[in-house]
């Protein structure tokens, strides 16, 4: 103790230990937060790269669908004499 005080030692000395614990614990506990803080951030970057690249598989496929339709949907008389041009073509 630096003076002497009215309260009993024992009780400074444990509060004087608790409040130094605390100072003590204070580094750990701020670096605990930061690296949960920093793997959360990593954690939805990586579930918003799974979902993005989820989405562009659904789009390139959509794209495909569509284009395949459109090829079928393509009168097959236009398409007979399309291919008779070109292999008349071929001929020449």
């Amino acid at each position: 103790m630096a003076f002497p005080t009215a309260v009993n030692d024992q009780i400074t000395d444990s509060v004087t230990q608790a409040n130094v614990k605390v100072l003590g614990d204070a580094p750990a506990m701020s670096m605990g937060n930061l690296f949960q803080a920093t793997s959360q951030a990593l954690a939805n970057a990586a579930h918003n790269a799974t979902m993005a690249q989820q989405q562009s598989a659904i789009t390139a496929q959509a794209a495909t669908t569509m284009g395949v339709t459109t090829l079928y949907s393509i009168d097959t008389a236009s398409t007979a004499v399309g291919t008779t041009d070109i292999l008349n073509s071929l001929k020449g």
